[in-house]
C-alpha cells in the first residue's frame, strides 16, 4: 500500500480443550450472552493449528493474505508458515508479493534453478517503497523455498511479482532477444519504442527520475511502450507457444508501468492511478494462476488484499474486489489485524522521512483489536463468513482498525473497516514487533 506514491499520497480431545482454553477470553463484567469477544472466541481457531485455516480456504485457487503494516515481523512470519503448510499440505506452488513482476522473475529463478545470490537480487531489487521487503523475514522465505526446491524437484514452488511500479531492464532485454530471435526484421522498431523507458541505474533512482519527467513525457514513453505491446501481439507466435504466451506478458507488464506512470501522481489523478494498479495487480495475478494452474497464495498489504477501501478518494477499488471477480470463490481474502506493537516506517514528521521503527497501542476505545485482543492472548484466525448471530452483528461494526503503509504517521493509519465485508478471514495478533530489515 503507498509504493508508488508515498511522497504523493501519499491446529481430539485434549488437543480441543487446550484450543479452547487458549481461545477464551479474558474475564470481564459484561453479560456473557452480550460479549462479543465470548460470541467471536466461539468460532475463533489458534494460528497454531493451520488445520483450521485449510477449512476456511476450502479449494480456493488464490487465498490473499494481508498486513496491517507494511513491515512487522509476525505478519511476514506468518505468511511464510501459512505457506510452507498449504505447499505441504494443500499442494500450494506459487507465492505471489506486491513486488515488481521482473524482480519476481530473478527470485523465481533462484527459488527454481538456485540462479544468482538471493541477498543481491533483494539488496538491489527492494528499493525505493520496496525497501521494506528487504528482511530477514523475506530472505528466510526464499531460502526455504529454494531448500525446497531442491529437496522436492517433483514438486517445485515458484515466486511471482504482480506489481507495476518498475520494470527491470532484464525484461526490456528478455522481450527484445525473443523478437530478435523470432522476428528479426521487427527488432529495430523494438528498439526504438523501448529506448526511452529501458532504466538504466538503481530502481530506486529510475523510480524517482520517472515521476521527475513531466506528464507529458510520461504520456509519450506510455505510448511507445504500448506500440511495442501492441506490435507483438499482432505476430503469428513462433515455434513455441508457451514461450510466446510468457514473451506477450512480459511485453504487457512493460506497457502496464508506463501506463502508471502515465497518470498525474499529484493530484486528482493519483485516485485513476492507484485504481489501475490495483486492477493490474489482480489481472496479473489471475494470469498467472490461469497459465500456470498454480494455487497461490498473495502476500499485500490489507488494503489491496481486501474488498472494501476505507480511502475511496484515493484506493477507489480494491485489488481483492477485482480478483473476486475473476475468480469467485476461489479467491479468498484474510486481512491481518493488531492491538499493538512495532514496525518500521518512513517518518513523514522528520526531514527526509528517513526509516525508523515506531511503537504503537490501540487504534483506541472501542476499536476493532480492542474486542480482538480479549478473543485470546495469542494469535487465531476467524472466518468472519462462519460466525455465530451476535458476533456476526458485531462484525458488521465499522470500527477503528490500524491500516498502516510505508510512512508514519500519515491520514489514514486508522481508519474504520467493517471485518464481516471486508475480509473472507480475519488473522489477529494481540502484539506484534519490527520486521527485521537488511
Amino acid at each position: 500500500m503507498n509504493t508508488l506514491t508515498r511522497h504523493r499520497l501519499p491446529l481430539v480431545g485434549a488437543v480441543v480443550a487446550l484450543c479452547l482454553a487458549v481461545l477464551a477470553p479474558a474475564a470481564r463484567a459484561d453479560s456473557p450472552a452480550t460479549d462479543p469477544a465470548r460470541e467471536l472466541a466461539r468460532t475463533a481457531r489458534p494460528l497454531d493449528d493451520l488445520r483450521a485455516l485449510d477449512r476456511m480456504i476450502g479449494p480456493a485457487k488464490v487465498v490473499g493474505i494481508g498486513e496491517a503494516t507494511h513491515s512487522s515481523a509476525e505478519f511476514f512470519a506468518a505468511k511464510h508458515r501459512i505457506f510452507e503448510h498449504l505447499v505441504e499440505k494443500r499442494g500450494f506452488t506459487t507465492f505471489a508479493l506486491e513486488a515488481n513482476w521482473s524482480t519476481g522473475l530473478l527470485i523465481d529463478d533462484y527459488v527454481r534453478f538456485g540462479k544468482g545470490d538471493i541477498r543481491k537480487i533483494m539488496r538491489e531489487e527492494f528499493q525505493n517503497a520496496y525497501g521494506f521487503w528487504n528482511t530477514e523475514e523475506y530472505l528466510d522465505l526464499f531460502t526455504w523455498m529454494r531448500r525446497h526446491n531442491v529437496r522436492h524437484p517433483g514438486h517445485p514452488v515458484r515466486f511471482m511479482g504482480n506489481d507495476l511500479g518498475h520494470a527491470g531492464a532484464h525484461l526490456f532485454a528478455t522481450v527484445t532477444g525473443y523478437v530478435g530471435r523470432t522476428y528479426p526484421r521487427l527488432l529495430p522498431r523494438f528498439e526504438e519504442l523501448y529506448r526511452a523507458s529501458r532504466p538504466v541505474g538503481s530502481v530506486d533512482a529510475w523510480m524517482n527520475a520517472y515521476l521527475a519527467k513531466p506528464r507529458e513525457e510520461r504520456r509519450r514513453m506510455a505510448s511507445e511502450v504500448g506500440q511495442a505491446l501492441a506490435l507483438l501481439e499482432r505476430q503469428k507466435p513462433g515455434p513455441d507457444r508457451e514461450e510466446h504466451t510468457w514473451m506477450l506478458q512480459h511485453a504487457r507488464v512493460i506497457a502496464q508501468v508506463g501506463t502508471e506512470y502515465a497518470h498525474d501522481m499529484t493530484g486528482e489523478g493519483v485516485a485513476d492511478a492507484m485504481l489501475y494498479r490495483d486492477r493490474i495487480m489482480a489481472e496479473n495475478t489471475v494470469w498467472w494462476q490461469r497459465t500456470t494452474g498454480d494455487r497461490m497464495v498473495l502476500s499485500a498489504h490489507n488494503g489491496h488484499v481486501g474488498y472494501e477501501t476505507t480511502k475511496p478518494d484515493q484506493y477507489p477499488r480494491l485489488q481483492g474486489a477485482f480478483l473476486r471477480d475473476a475468480l469467485g470463490r476461489d479467491y479468498v481474502g484474510v486481512g491481518a489485524s493488531f492491538g499493538r506493537g512495532s514496525f518500521n516506517a518512513h517518518d513523514t514528521a522528520a526531514a527526509g522521512e528517513p526509516v525508523r521503527r515506531f511503537t504503537v497501542g490501540l487504534p483506541g476505545e472501542g476499536s476493532n483489536a480492542e474486542t480482538l485482543d480479549r478473543v485470546s492472548p495469542r494469535p487465531f484466525l476467524l472466518d468472519v463468513r462462519t460466525a455465530a448471530p451476535a458476533a456476526r452483528s458485531w462484525l458488521n461494526g465499522h470500527r477503528s482498525s490500524w491500516l498502516i503503509g510505508t510512512a508514519y504517521p500519515w491520514p489514514g493509519s486508522q481508519a474504520p473497516v467493517r471485518l464481516a465485508t471486508a475480509y473472507d478471514v480475519v488473522l489477529h495478533f494481540p502484539e506484534v514487533s519490527a520486521a527485521r530489515l537488511r
